[in-house]
């Protein structure tokens, strides 16, 4: 079994619209390590990602305020280090208050099983 370092996804725009941002592959197991987001805008954005389907009950971010790039302390970044073990393909669904402005990264490795 091969662990492969790698990113998972972007870094690209978070639509508006409910979107699968990774799928783990049918005989891979991924762990999430890190999930970055960005927002350069001027004004917060909500942020919500899921570990499967997007439901209330699944997600690990819940319209979760990003700040606006205009704070010297936090400059519009989200830098969350996690553990989250995906099975074989299960995915990651996200999407955003704003259209085209938050900027997401995923970083993980992946297992095959």
């Amino acid at each position: 079994m091969a662990v492969t370092a790698k990113r998972l996804h972007g870094p690209a725009q978070v639509s508006n619209v409910v979107a699968t941002k990774y799928t783990a592959g049918a005989t891979t197991r991924t762990t999430v390590r890190h999930i970055h987001i960005s927002n350069p805008s001027g004004a917060a954005v909500t942020f919500t990602m899921s570990i499967g389907a997007d439901a209330a009950g699944v997600r690990i971010f819940d319209a979760f305020s990003v700040p606006a790039n205009t704070d010297a302390t936090t400059k519009g970044v989200i830098d969350h280090y996690c553990y989250y073990v995906l099975a074989p393909g299960e995915l990651i669904q996200a999407l955003a208050g704003t259209n085209n402005i938050l900027v997401l990264t995923i970083d993980g490795e992946e297992d095959t099983v």
